[in-house]
């Protein structure tokens, strides 16, 4: 049974604003960009145990065509997965991992 997932809320605004700055520049590529989050959400949660564990519980799935991670954690229990971060590759790394 896939899990379920759902955003942080800083996530949220990291996708939002991501969203955003695609959308300024084009409507094709925000789609795009809609389309391949979605994908990653759903190869996640249908095995979310098999990417990468990069940091104490985080994992990370990193999108193919755009130079994002979505770092995320698994609460097991719960059948859930939490997504922490929706991260640019470009930015520091000290925000990356923070508390789900």
């Amino acid at each position: 049974m896939p899990y379920q997932y759902k955003l942080h809320p800083v996530a949220q605004k990291e996708y939002e604003s991501s969203l955003s700055w695609y959308l300024e520049r084009s409507f094709d590529a925000a789609e795009n960009f809609v389309k391949e989050i979605d994908a990653a959400l759903v190869e996640i949660c249908g095995d979310p145990y098999r990417y990468r564990n990069k940091y104490k519980n985080y994992r990370e799935y990193g999108l193919r065509k755009y130079p994002f991670d979505i770092v995320y954690v698994v609460e097991e229990q719960l059948q859930l997965v939490v997504i922490v971060a929706i991260f640019h590759e470009k930015r520091h790394p000290k925000g990356k991992y923070r508390k789900a």
